[in-house]
């Protein structure tokens, strides 16, 4: 997974959550977070993100919403006075969430203090397929 770039594998990973992952009628209206101005211009941002959520779970986990938002977080333009940080959508999120567990690629779980989400067996897979397609559509072996 990292010789290829992150993007190209999460464009992969996307597309194979196809069928487990759909955006709510909503989605095409909705901005991602409190700080963006438009909602996405990608008519495929939900896969996208669904995807790019998968691979921090993998990464951070077990991690819940009120760290994903942070980490899809944005600067808020404020105009003349200087930017802030703003946290992401937790809704969006949250039904993310609800939607990989649903389709069984994460799971609820505890380690130590730290309780949230982390991948399945199935998960990794999914993300292990995905990492190899996108290392030959590079030229990889």
């Amino acid at each position: 997974m990292k010789d290829v770039e992150h993007g190209l594998i999460v464009e992969k990973l996307a597309g194979k959550l196809q069928g487990t992952v759909k955006a709510p009628e909503w989605a095409g209206f909705v901005k991602t977070g409190h700080g963006k101005q438009r909602p996405p211009a990608r008519n495929d941002w939900w896969n996208i993100r669904s995807a790019a959520v998968l691979l921090s779970i993998q990464k951070l986990g077990p991690i819940g919403v009120s760290k994903l938002s942070v980490k899809y977080g944005t600067r808020k333009n404020k105009g003349v006075k200087p930017e802030k940080a703003t946290p992401g959508s937790r809704n969006i999120l949250r039904k993310i969430l609800q939607q990989l567990e649903q389709g069984k690629l994460i799971k609820q779980a505890e380690k130590g203090v730290h309780k949230g989400r982390i991948v399945t067996n199935e998960g990794i897979k999914l993300i292990t397929e995905a990492s190899k397609e996108a290392k030959k559509s590079v030229g990889g072996k």
